[in-house]
């Protein structure tokens, strides 16, 4: 649902929230009629994570929900935020 930017980051996308009211065709009503359009956003699923890089380095970003499901960060272990 997420649309792409130029730098290929995700976007809020815009869209319609559309209120019917009636029964419909298939329970044995005339159809449902639109009562109203109210505009909405849809947004990414964000969270705040630290995220280790490749060159060993440990950073707090905003990443989605969808790439952490999927293994796509690694995530660091708690060792490496113990103050010695």
């Amino acid at each position: 649902m997420a649309k792409l930017n130029i730098k290929g980051n995700r976007k809020t996308v815009s869209g319609n929230r559309i209120t019917r009211k009636g029964l419909p065709k298939k329970n044995g009503g005339i159809g449902l009629n639109i009562t109203g359009v109210a505009r909405r956003t849809f947004k990414c699923n964000m969270q705040r994570k630290r995220v280790r890089f490749s060159d060993g380095t440990v950073r707090r970003m905003w990443v989605r929900v969808k790439d952490l499901k999927s293994g796509m960060y690694d995530n660091p272990d708690k060792k490496d935020f113990v103050k010695k």
